[in-house]
């Protein structure tokens, strides 16, 4: 709802040289016609690359800047979850992403609510990808077709009557109205759905994203909801899926992206991926032992999984797939 932002200070992540997503489209399909949105997608965003650690920086605000968990993060440099950085410290990030595969034609923004990302389209092909923060496991984002309503920079934040009650209930001051400011939790930029109450809007507290913890909104990074904004207009169309398994085939290659089931919606998602896999003639193309073993860490994390690719071949190659644009 239209208001969902933590109050915590946190650092923005605002630096030059750190590129949302380090974004790297690949073009290698024609746009699939048909009525049904198609289920194989042919698109990837992300890279893996090296971060050095900078002042003020911990495991969840590198995280939530670049589309990855800190859990997944921590495992991935052979760190503790709540391990304390260092300055110049070196990281292995991999924010590789499966674009959902859409055939809306013209600009369409699309978030996969277990991905926790946001993707603009345009004829189908992924312009921009941005990690988001979400509803909280009791205050879920809807799903659904909806459209971009208002569009509104500076905006003021009248607190929701359900908003105030969770004030009242945890012994803080009750606020109504919210005037532009450091203090909004909305930030400077608001794009109103056409589902009442709902938006996709900043923050003040940067670190949030990536992580289910709105009141159903959608948060974006400072930098990203300021990029976004112009991208788009009024009547946008916005489709808010929910897909926690993600298969790509990009040239030769497969790719599998799995994502926890926040909302417990989608249980049996190796059923899922089987049921596709034969639907799509991928099925002895794929390594089931690192298809079963993605699946049961649910990384959130965009893996090869053709046969006879072993997780490290996985990391050192499937970074830069063919054809992708660094």
């Amino acid at each position: 709802m239209r208001a969902n932002a933590m109050t915590v200070q946190q650092r923005t992540a605002n630096r030059t040289g750190i590129l949302v997503l380090a974004l790297c489209c690949l073009f290698l399909g024609s746009a699939v016609h048909g009525q049904e949105r198609p289920l194989l997608s042919d698109q990837l965003v992300g890279r893996e690359f090296t971060y050095t650690v900078q002042p003020g920086d911990s495991l969840t605000a590198i995280g939530a800047r670049f589309g990855v968990s800190a859990s997944v993060l921590a495992s991935r440099n052979s760190l503790a979850p709540t391990a304390r950085l260092k300055i110049a410290q070196e990281l292995t990030v991999d924010n590789r992403h499966i674009v959902p595969p859409a055939i809306d034609n013209g600009i369409v923004i699309v978030i996969n609510l277990p991905q926790r990302m946001l993707f603009l389209l345009n004829d189908s092909q992924a312009q921009r990808a941005y990690p988001v923060a979400l509803g909280k496991q009791d205050w879920p984002t809807p799903s659904g077709s909806f459209k971009i309503a208002v569009k509104e920079e500076n905006p003021v934040w009248d607190v929701p009557k359900s908003i105030q009650e969770e004030m009242q209930r945890a012994g803080k001051i009750v606020q109504t109205r919210v005037p532009p400011g450091p203090e909004n939790p909305l930030g400077k930029h608001w794009l109103g759905l056409s589902i009442g109450g709902y938006g996709i809007h900043g923050t003040i507290a940067p670190s949030s994203i990536y992580q289910f913890q709105t009141h159903g909104c959608i948060r974006l990074h400072p930098d990203d909801i300021a990029a976004l904004f112009p991208a788009v207009e009024r009547g946008t169309p916005v489709l808010l899926l929910y897909r926690r398994l993600l298969l790509a085939r990009i040239g030769g290659r497969i790719f599998l992206e799995v994502h926890r089931d926040i909302y417990s919606k989608q249980a049996d998602v190796e059923k899922e991926l089987r049921q596709l896999a034969d639907s799509e003639n991928l099925t002895a193309q794929i390594d089931w032992g690192l298809a079963e073993a993605i699946i049961r860490r649910q990384q959130g994390i965009a893996h090869e999984i053709t046969k006879e690719v072993s997780p490290a071949l996985d990391h050192a190659a499937a970074a830069t797939p063919p054809g992708v644009k660094q």
